[in-house]
């Protein structure tokens, strides 16, 4: 009998934005993977759902390097698949923890794309991106009316991410860790920067909100940092 993988999103920081699915999971599954870097130790994702483990689920942590590299070098991802499936195969039950959601800017999708090809059974549980979680928090629209909402990386090329912001009427800036001083620039040149907002950590202990951006840009951004902003104030 094989046992069933499951993707679980537990969202940006807050234990009890999990959904009810995902922490029904989370208590059932016989083996838990925590997605962590090789630069780090720990895993914010577990950290996130430890409110809800059960005392004998096996935490097994897997290092996956930077998605970039994937194509040149798949010996870890592959590794790593592997393991699983010889989890899966012994007739555990598997979860893979990660954050916001499973399938938007995951670590999750691409595990998810080298086990589909293997035939076995998997469940995907959504959780909540850290942008929409902040526009609760804060008290911030995200969209209405006939707003355009963008949501772009920050790693992409510069040309193609100014080519989106100008044609939209608000954006959700992720993954601005290494270049937000551009990304503030940007904002500025298209007047959205008077109307952003960053939150570092959305949900977690150390949660921190910027509200210049133009003021911070020469300092260091956490990585898990999202931007929100848009033209108009409402």
């Amino acid at each position: 009998m094989i046992g069933t993988f499951y993707g679980i999103g537990v969202g940006p920081g807050d234990p009890e934005l999990l959904t009810m699915k995902a922490v029904k999971a989370i208590r059932e599954v016989d083996i838990l993977i925590a997605p962590k870097t090789e630069k780090k130790n720990g895993s914010v994702a577990l950290d996130i759902a430890r409110p809800y483990l059960k005392e004998d689920v096996r935490i097994v942590y897997q290092v996956f390097p930077m998605v970039k590299a994937f194509e040149k070098d798949t010996t870890a991802w592959e590794a790593n698949k592997k393991e699983i499936l010889g989890f899966l195969h012994e007739g555990k039950n598997v979860g893979f923890l990660t954050l916001g959601d499973a399938m938007f800017f995951s670590t999750y999708i691409y595990v998810f794309r080298l086990l589909e090809k293997e035939g076995v059974p998997i469940e995907t549980i959504p959780g909540i991106p850290a942008f929409i979680a902040m526009g609760s928090h804060l008290g911030w629209p995200i969209v209405e009316g006939d707003d355009v909402l963008s949501v772009i990386p920050a790693t992409a090329d510069m040309e193609k991410i100014r080519r989106v912001a100008q044609v939209s009427d608000n954006v959700v800036l992720m993954k601005v860790y290494k270049n937000f001083p551009e990304m503030a620039d940007l904002l500025e040149e298209e007047g959205m920067a008077g109307n952003a907002v960053m939150v570092s950590r959305c949900g977690l202990p150390d949660e921190e909100r910027i509200d210049d951006i133009m003021a911070r840009k020469d300092r260091p951004v956490n990585y898990l940092s999202t931007i929100l902003a848009r033209r108009t104030r409402a």
